[in-house]
This record gives structure tokens, C-alpha cells and sequence, in this order.
């Protein structure tokens, strides 16, 4: 028995109208810090075990609330405290205007590493010497006891959530340097340290590897926070037991 293609097109397209093609999709905005350390490490685990598909758009704290509040996103996610992202969002003149009316749960820590080019390879930096090279004091490695070579500062544009806690942690709240090398996400920041052997630069721990160099350094640490506009949906309170459950031994 013959059967034309348009039957069997017609079942093919059936059969996806009532499978995967409707697979609900979860939308977070995300900084450096939850992206690195929690997000794409659960992703793959997390949708297979839902069948939902699980968006994350690392546009940095203060986009992902902007688009939280105005309902791009299901979530948004910071390497910060509530409290911390209120203070970011209106130190960059969008304050929030109703605290109240999100909702935010810790979903994990992250420690903010210093990262250096993999053939620089500074075993030990204190956090004076980090001061220095950071707030453009120290502008030599050799003064560090380092090859003697320019030290180039790598900034990202996105991560003001780390940027903001190496700054009042490690630098006592001092101005870092205006010289830099302008990076945009955690990712942009490691690739341009890949690239440059004089380079150096901050950023989740999550993106250290044998491509990259992190000295020993004192510790600073941070919450990831994930915010939502009103009561989780279904969708988000799943996301958020996966991680306090199965997600736990995948988190970086």
C-alpha cells in the first residue's frame, strides 16, 4: 500500500506539534557568575530530566532585571545579594521602585578568581599587589616578581557583580585603573588573556582551566542570586529544586 508524502508529513508534523516542538522554554538573564558556575554546567542534566528547554542569556545583572521587569525573561540571575543588585540598579539610575514585589532565592556562592595569560605563571599575588597592578600603582610584572613586561588590566563591561566585589573586597573600594583592555562577558575577558601573555583580569572561578593561569590569591567570595517578579512560576520552582537536588553534585 502506497502512502503519499503528504499523509506522512502530515503525521511527522503531527507527532512534533505533540512532542519536543511545544517544549516549554525557561528564559533567564544572567551575569558572569550564575551563567559559569551554575547555569551551563546544569543545563544539559536539567532539561532532560524536565523536557524543558533552558534559555540563558549572560547579559550581566543590570540588563537581566530590565528584562525580568518588563517579562522578556522567566528569571534573572546575579553573582550578587538582593540587596547588592537594588544598589547596582540604582547607582546606575534604574532603581527599583517596589522591592517588594520580586522574589529571590540563593542558588549557590561563587569565589572571584584572578586570572593571568597560562604562560605567566605568578605563583602567589597579595592583596597589595593586587591593589597596585589593579588600580595602575604596579604596571610592570617584573615589580611582582614577574618577566619584565607592560601588565595588561583585561575589564569586563558585563560582570559589574564581580567587578563590584573584587572592588570593595580587594580594593578597599578604591577606583581601579581607567587603562584597561574593555572585555565584555566572562568568556571575552579569558579569551583576550589567552591572547595577550601580559594580560590579567578577574572573573568566576568556574572559567579556570588549563587554558588560563590563576594565582594563589586572598579569598573573595559571593552569593548567586536568582530574582523573579512576583512567586516563581512552575517552571522556575522546577529549576530551583533541580539545582537544591540532583543539580548540586554538577555546580562548579
Amino acid at each position: 500500500m502506497k502512502i503519499s508524502l503528504r499523509v506522512i508529513f502530515s503525521f511527522l508534523l503531527i507527532s512534533c506539534v505533540s512532542s519536543t516542538c511545544l517544549a516549554e522554554e525557561l528564559r533567564i538573564g544572567a551575569g558572569a557568575a550564575p551563567t559559569e558556575n551554575v547555569l551551563k554546567p546544569i543545563k544539559a542534566a536539567f532539561e532532560k530530566a524536565t523536557g524543558i528547554s533552558l534559555a540563558v542569556i549572560s547579559n550581566g545583572p543590570k540588563q537581566a532585571f530590565l528584562d525580568l521587569d518588563k517579562g522578556s525573561f522567566d528569571a534573572a540571575a546575579a553573582g550578587l545579594s538582593y540587596e547588592e543588585w537594588q544598589k547596582l540598579m540604582k547607582k546606575e539610575g534604574n532603581e527599583i521602585k517596589d522591592p517588594a514585589a520580586y522574589q529571590s532565592v540563593l542558588i549557590g556562592k561563587d569565589r572571584i578568581a584572578v586570572i593571568t595569560n597560562k604562560d605567566n605563571r605568578i605563583e602567589k599575588l597579595s592583596k597589595e599587589q593586587l591593589q597596585g597592578i589593579f588600580t595602575g600603582k604596579i604596571s610592570n610584572w617584573k615589580d611582582v616578581g614577574g618577566k619584565d613586561m607592560p601588565i595588561l588590566v583585561i575589564w569586563g563591561t558585563l560582570i559589574p557583580g564581580t567587578n563590584t566585589m573584587f572592588g570593595k573586597v580587594m580594593l578597599d573600594g578604591a577606583a581601579p585603573t581607567k587603562e584597561v583592555l574593555e572585555a565584555t562577558t566572562a568568556e571575552d575577558i579569558k579569551d583576550k588573556i589567552k591572547s595577550n601573555l601580559e594580560a590579567i583580569g578577574i572573573g568566576p572561578a568556574a572559567i579556570v582551566d588549563t587554558q588560563v593561569w590563576s594565582p594563589q590569591t586572598p579569598e573573595v567570595a559571593r552569593p548567586i542570586t536568582l530574582l523573579t517578579k512576583g512567586a516563581p512560576s512552575p517552571k522556575v520552582k522546577k529549576l530551583i529544586d533541580f539545582i537544591n537536588g540532583e543539580g548540586k553534585s554538577l555546580i562548579k
